[in-house]
Order: C-alpha cells, then structure tokens, then sequence
C-alpha cells in the first residue's frame, strides 16, 4: 500500500547557494534554506554588504559562507564555482536569483544596456547552473536548480524589453537543463515571482505613487504586492524531498495576476452574499 505520509521539506546536511543574496528576494531565500537546515553559501557583487543576510542565517543555527562574485564575469564562473566546491564540498541546491532590470523604451535600450542585463540574467544563469549541474553528477548528488525567472518571462510588460527577454530565456533555459539532467536525478525549474516589493525597479523612472496604485488594483489577492517571504514556500518545495518528482516547470508567484487579463471585476457591481 502507498504511504500517505507527505514528504519532507528537511533540508539538514545539505548545501545551497544563492546569488543576489545581500537583500530582497536572495536574503529571503537564504534565511528561509536555512530554517529549514540547510547551510548556506551567499554570493553577491564585491562591495556589496553581505553581513545582515550572514547574521540572519547564523540565527538559525546554520552556516553561512560570504563569497563575493561579480556574475557578469562569466568566463570566470566555471573556476569560481571549482573553488566554492573544493572549499565547502558538495553543493545540493542552486538558487540562482542575481537579476538586473532597466526602465527603457525599446528605442532607448543601447547595445550596452542589453549585454549587461543578459550577461546577468541569462549568462551567468546558465554557466552557474551548467557548472554546478557538472559538480552534482560527479558528486552523485540528486541536486536542485531552482532560477528566479518573473511573471514578465510568461507576459511582457512596455519598458522592459531586455528585462522581458531575459526571463523568458531563463523559463526556456530551465526545461532545457530538465530534460538533460533528469536522468541524473537533478531537477530544473523556475520561481516566477509577480509584483514583490524588492529594491530591484526602486529606481526605476517613473510615477511611483501612481504605479504602485495601479498595480495594488491590478493584483486580485487581497493585499497588494507581495513580500520576498510569500516566494519562501516555493523554493523550499522546489529544494527538498517534497519537490522531487517537480521537474522542468515554473511556480507562478503573483497573487493571481497571469490568472486575469484584464481587472474586469473593478467595473461590476458590488458583491452579494446569497447566504
């Protein structure tokens, strides 16, 4: 008879790394990897402050390693994974989360400004994951890939063209590397988060009060945008024993906007209860 006993999330005596780590989305995956036992390597930009994210892991009882990286160098991220393996042994769990976004109109996007947002968003994914992937087989890890793509690589949105482009790349990107290392007993898949409230378009040009009031009103859950902690609960699914047979798919973070195509509920009348 088959057990009804639900699979485990424990994620004890294992290794993860997560890039973009220091804030938002990367601070909350590595906290989250390690309430759940794992150890945990953060990577992100040299100069870049990685002490909080370190402190929020040790409080859980775990081991953090700060290992600064610049991903845009990417020939040089077959090497630097070689020395965190050789440093930390075996790696169980990729989180690759480090992503770069610019607010342009199509005509404004230099060729500059579309390497460097490739460079990040999909070279150093893909390098990262093929050699971490290489590691893992030879290792004889059953590993876990898990790329933070966006709603915007399933529905594209004006003034993010490159941004738009590299997530559906990374969404293809992951079926592929499913397809190829299932056989080892890794998966592949994607977090797509929605409208999370992360510094990565802080900066963006643009009416920021009225946006974000267009977007609370765009997003049917109740409450607006979401926070780095609603992504947790996909990545522990995805890295552990309860995502196991989860291969070469994307989990859709996003208070339910990809479920509406247009906010039609705003101009109907009023709710009423037939209770």
């Amino acid at each position: 008879m088959t057990s009804c006993v639900p699979p485990s999330f424990d994620l004890s005596g294992r290794l993860a790394v997560v890039t973009g780590a220091a804030r938002g989305l990367g601070a909350a995956f590595a906290a989250g990897l390690a309430s759940a036992g794992a150890d945990v390597v953060v990577v992100d930009r040299p100069g870049v402050d990685l002490d909080p994210v370190v402190a929020a892991v040790t409080e859980q009882g775990r081991a953090c390693h700060p290992y600064p990286f610049d991903l845009a160098d990417t020939e040089a991220i077959a090497a630097w994974f070689d020395g965190v393996r050789r440093d930390r042994g075996p790696v169980h769990v990729l989180v690759n989360n480090a992503g770069v976004a610019r607010l342009e109109h199509f005509n404004e996007i230099t060729v500059a400004a579309w390497r460097e947002v490739m460079r990040v968003n999909v070279d150093a994914v893909f390098f990262l994951a093929q050699r971490a992937a290489e590691h893992m087989i030879a290792d004889g890890v059953a590993g876990r890939i898990v790329n933070v793509s966006s709603k915007n690589g399933l529905m594209a949105e004006a003034g993010l063209a490159h941004y738009n482009a590299s997530k559906a790349a990374v969404e293809l990107l992951t079926r592929s590397l499913a397809a190829e290392l299932g056989p080892h007993g890794i998966t592949a898949n994607t977090i797509a988060p929605g409208m999370i409230a992360t510094p990565i378009d802080g900066e963006f040009p643009l009416d920021r009060q009225a946006f974000e009031a267009a977007w609370a009103e765009r997003i049917p859950l109740r409450g607006g945008y979401g926070t780095p902690a609603d992504c947790v609960g996909a990545l522990l699914l995805l890295a552990s024993a309860a995502g196991r047979y989860i291969n070469g798919t994307h989990l859709v973070v996003d208070g339910g906007v990809l479920a509406d195509q247009m906010p039609r509920l705003r101009f109907m009348p009023p709710y009423r209860s037939s209770l």
